[in-house]
C-alpha cells in the first residue's frame, strides 16, 4: 500500500435547501486502502458519496481524485477516470439479463481486456455465472447486490465506492458480501465503504471515519475505533 491520496475531500459541504447534510467534511482514501465511513441514518454518509460522484452538487469545499479537482466533471467523466460507485438500492437494470448488466459496467471501456474481466467477476460471483441469461429483476436481494458489485468491477475501478452493501440482506448473504469486499481489497482496489453495520465495516477497514450529524466525530484505524468505548457505546450497542 502506498501513502498516495487517491481521493481527498477538503471541507466538503452538501445542502438540500436550508438543510446542511454534510458540514465541512475532510476525508482521505489512499491508493490500495479500504476506508469505512460509518454512522447512524441521516449522518450524511450517502450525501457524501453523491457529492464525490457528482450526483449531488456540493455546497462548498473541494473533491480531489487522483491529484485533480473534480469540479466541473460529470459522473460519467469520473467513472471513466476510475471512480465508480455501487449505489444504495443497487440500481441494476431489472429487465436486462445478468450478462447484459455486467457488460453495461464496461460501456465506457475501449480496451481488449473486457472478456478477461468478465471471467474474473464471474469467478468472484459464481452464483451469477450459473445464470447469465436470467433477468436481473428475478434475482434475490443478495444476488442483485452481487450483480451491482460485479457491474461496478467491470468498469475497472481505481476507487470503488460502496453504499450500504449489506442493507436488507439475510445474515448469510451479509457474510458473503463482506467476504467479497475483503477479496476485492486484497486484489488491490481502493474502497470507500459506507455501512450502517459498524462492527463489520470497522473490522475490514484500514482506516475509518465515524460521522454524526454531517460531521466527523471520530477517526482512526478500524482496530482503534472498534476498541474505542465511545464508539462501542454509540454505534455498537454496548
Amino acid at each position: 500500500m502506498t501513502t498516495t491520496a487517491l481521493l481527498s475531500l477538503r471541507d466538503l459541504r452538501v445542502a438540500y435547501g436550508g438543510i446542511q447534510a454534510v458540514k465541512g467534511l475532510t476525508l482521505e482514501v489512499r491508493a490500495g486502502e479500504l476506508v469505512s465511513l460509518v454512522g447512524a441514518n441521516g449522518a450524511g454518509k450517502t450525501s457524501t458519496l453523491k457529492a464525490v460522484t457528482a450526483l449531488q452538487p456540493s455546497a462548498g469545499g473541494e473533491v480531489w481524485f487522483d491529484g485533480r479537482a473534480t469540479c466541473g466533471q460529470g459522473a460519467w467523466d469520473l467513472a471513466r477516470a476510475g471512480l465508480v460507485m455501487v449505489p444504495e438500492g443497487r440500481g441494476i437494470f431489472t429487465r436486462m439479463s445478468i450478462l447484459e448488466n455486467l457488460r453495461m459496467g464496461a460501456h465506457l471501456r475501449r480496451d481488449a481486456e473486457v472478456q478477461h474481466d468478465l471471467e474474473r467477476v464471474l469467478a468472484l460471483f459464481p452464483r451469477l455465472a450459473e445464470r447469465l441469461p436470467q433477468l436481473a429483476g428475478t434475482l434475490s436481494g443478495g444476488e442483485q447486490q452481487m450483480l451491482a458489485m460485479g457491474r461496478a468491477l467491470m468498469a475497472r475501478p481505481r476507487l470503488l465506492l460502496l453504499d450500504e452493501p449489506s442493507m436488507g440482506l439475510a445474515p448469510l448473504m451479509v457474510d458473503k458480501i463482506f467476504d467479497v469486499v475483503a477479496e476485492i481489497h486484497r486484489q488491490g482496489v481502493a474502497i470507500l465503504l459506507v455501512e450502517q453495520n459498524a462492527s463489520r465495516a470497522l473490522a475490514l477497514a484500514d482506516r475509518a471515519y465515524v460521522m454524526a450529524s454531517g460531521s466527523v466525530e471520530f477517526t482512526g484505524s478500524g482496530r482503534e475505533l472498534l476498541a474505542d468505548p465511545r464508539v462501542r457505546a454509540a454505534y455498537l450497542g454496548e
